[in-house]
């Protein structure tokens, strides 16, 4: 098994504040748009976007939350151990919001698919766009592409990205790892 780094620490968070600008861009001062992380991965970057958002462009009242999509998925009842779910952490209302589904890689589609229908347990959101850090560009199963990618990767056969945050491994930094 052979490793490479993608993205070190310091690229992660010139993504990051790339990411925060062209959200900003196109939704100003955030007042009808909301960011939800797809848990369990996409919280991190769901969490630091909205501390970014906050602390550094100054961005008042950003509806911020964490999306469960475990039994939304169409592969939930295929493996052979029981799943946990992870907790939902909408306090907001989604109906006529644009909604922003931040999360960490875009490997087949199917998460994105699981929190469509998800989402719909809190409203009917007016918009729904795509934020993710990794584009796994040759992977798709559904005809699924982001509005916002950190980095598209070229991922191909076993090859599969992991992503470290500060929060949870204890580093920030993006590995393409060869199985």
């Amino acid at each position: 098994m052979s490793q490479r780094v993608l993205l070190n620490s310091k690229e992660v968070n010139i993504i990051l504040h790339r990411l925060a600008c062209q959200l900003i861009e196109n939704h100003n001062d955030f007042s009808n748009t909301a960011l939800i992380g797809l848990q369990p991965r996409g919280k991190f970057l769901a969490s630091r976007l909205a501390k970014i958002l906050k602390e550094d462009y100054k961005i008042k009242n950003l509806n911020y939350g964490d999306l469960d999509i475990t039994f939304f998925r169409d592969d939930f009842r295929r493996g052979d151990k029981p799943l946990e779910a992870n907790q939902t952490n909408i306090n907001f209302i989604v109906e006529d919001k644009n909604v922003v589904f931040v999360d960490d890689v875009l490997y087949t589609g199917r998460s994105i698919r699981a929190a469509l229908t998800a989402i719909q347990s809190f409203g009917r959101p007016n918009h729904i766009e795509l934020l993710t850090l990794i584009d796994r560009r040759f992977s798709r199963h559904l005809p699924i592409q982001p509005d916002y990618r950190g980095r598209q990767v070229d991922a191909i056969n076993k090859e599969k990205v992991i992503v470290n945050w500060k929060e949870n491994e204890g580093e920030d930094v993006v590995y393409l790892i060869n199985k």
